[in-house]
């Protein structure tokens, strides 16, 4: 007997995720290399879309990260967070694919995504992910 593996109605339709190309997050230097600070982003209007319904998905997006010899420039943030607006994507996929997006432009020491979403459906979203460099 053999099994059959059971598929979702949504397989492959969040595969492309990982390569998406987004916007590209500039960054300045960090004048104080060596000292240990956090720097906190909270993004309180993040929209996406279901990748389902084609709805929007409201949420909160908050960024914390410990710098090592670059900074993350507000300006590219906002406009990398705005092509997400009309995305078909699930909450899960945003926060990892903002964490390596992060991780990869700035190379921090630390760095925790956390997607706090609005209720839908009766359902609350959060997804955290955490990175620390070895």
């Amino acid at each position: 007997m053999s099994e059959k593996k059971s598929e979702s109605s949504y397989e492959d339709r969040q595969d492309h995720i990982p390569d998406w190309k987004t916007p590209e997050i500039e960054w300045f230097a960090n004048v104080y290399v060596g000292k240990e600070y956090k720097i906190e982003f909270t993004i309180p209007e993040f929209t996406a879309v279901c990748p389902k319904t084609g709805l929007p998905d409201f949420g909160s997006i908050f960024i914390e990260y410990i710098p090592r010899e670059k900074c993350i420039e507000l300006k590219s943030l906002k406009e990398y967070f705005l092509a997400y607006r009309n995305m078909g994507i699930f909450h899960e996929n945003v926060v990892n694919k903002v964490l390596e997006d992060l991780v990869r432009a700035v190379d921090p020491f630390s760095l925790k995504v956390v997607g706090d979403y609005n209720v839908r459906g009766g359902v609350k979203t959060v997804v955290r992910r955490e990175y620390r460099s070895k």
